[in-house]
């Protein structure tokens, strides 16, 4: 893989664990910006792994 993938997958794989600690364990409100930060790394995803 390349350093571009690799960084796409440790950012998408960062608010995977984030985002539930956060919400069930700090005891903090689901904010809409965690949707859509999470639809851009799905965006980054969807373009950095697409074929040429």
């Amino acid at each position: 893989m390349s350093l571009a993938q690799l960084k796409i997958m440790q950012e998408a794989i960062t608010l995977t664990v984030f985002v539930p600690f956060v919400v069930f364990y700090m005891q903090q409100p689901l904010k809409l910006d965690y949707l859509w930060a999470g639809l851009c790394i799905l965006g980054a995803v969807y373009f950095i792994f697409r074929s040429p």
